[in-house]
């Protein structure tokens, strides 16, 4: 992998990565599609949020781009809970349909975790459905894994930084990254083996354990917390931070940081990822991968 100098880091490329799997999607798309299998991934999208908006254009064009088949379901705020329900059953029982993915936030009156819930889980390329997440919590690969945590593991492997025995720091604890990552680098094997410690807003000493980390894989949601001089030196930095901060000095009004301070961290670590430009290419990009494999899985049988 190509490797540009940022400080004394190497900056690992998540445009790159996620460009390349997406062409590797393509060729699976290809192949599917002779065999009589369009994979195809629908979006549902519930209320007016542009963040929400932004993203689930973002990945219907990735669909198109890769030659599946794109559905985006658009519902207006005031949708209930049953309403929602009804489209996710629908979707359950077409046949056209490999992966289902509700859009997140949903508005207050419906239950995310019932929405969750009523996926078919062979469908939930998401993975936050109990039965893909326990797969994961009990060493098995067959279910479908987050994305994002899944794009990080993979930025990992691609770029040949070692896990096995490695200490990794995972700050953060949602279902949606920090805990489906810590359950990857404990997995037995390549990409897993290290001893991990998970810290959140409750931790005390973060700093100290940070010290001891050869991995920091931060998602937190909280702008450049982590600093250069709280990191061991040669640590690999993953930054999922995603925070929007306005700034009339742009095009677009905002601009985006990252929970890793990017100039003092790279001055100190081996490797790092830039926000933006990291992880963020590579969630969509693990989005179409899950839903490739939930169409083979159909066309296998």
């Amino acid at each position: 992998m190509t490797t540009v100098q940022a400080g004394s880091a190497r900056i690992i490329d998540g445009s790159a990565v996620a460009k390349a799997i997406r062409e590797e999607v393509k060729g699976e798309a290809s192949a599917l599609a002779a065999r009589g299998v369009q994979p195809g991934l629908a979006v549902v999208l519930v209320g007016d949020d542009p963040a929400s908006a932004v993203y689930v254009r973002s990945k219907g064009k990735a669909c198109e781009e890769a030659g599946m088949r794109s559905e985006t379901i658009r519902m207006p705020a005031t949708t209930t809970q049953a309403e929602l329900l009804a489209v996710v059953d629908r979707l359950n029982a077409d046949p056209l349909t490999h992966g289902i993915l509700v859009q997140m936030p949903l508005p207050k009156q419906i239950d995310p975790q019932a929405v969750i819930l009523r996926i078919d889980p062979a469908k939930d390329v998401d993975g936050f459905h109990p039965v893909n997440s326990g797969k994961l919590f009990s060493g098995d690969l067959s279910g479908f894994i987050p994305c994002t945590p899944l794009g990080v593991r993979e930025l990992l492997l691609r770029h040949g930084i070692e896990t096995q025995v490695a200490n990794a720091v995972v700050i953060g604890r949602s279902t949606i990254v920090g805990r489906p990552m810590a359950a990857l680098l404990l997995l037995a094997g390549k990409g897993g083996d290290a001893t991990v410690t998970v810290c959140h807003s409750r931790t005390r000493d973060l700093e100290g354990h940070l010290k001891k980390a050869n991995i920091v894989i931060a998602a937190i949601g909280r702008r450049e917390m982590i600093t250069g001089d709280m990191l061991k030196p040669g640590a690999v930095v993953i930054d999922v931070g995603m925070n929007r901060v306005d700034d009339p000095t742009t095009k677009s009004g905002t601009r985006l940081y990252g929970d890793v301070h990017y100039p003092s961290a790279s001055a100190v670590a081996s490797w790092i990822t830039p926000v933006p430009g990291g992880v963020g290419p590579m969630t969509i990009a693990m989005l179409l991968k899950n839903t490739i494999t939930a169409a083979t899985r159909v066309a296998a049988r």
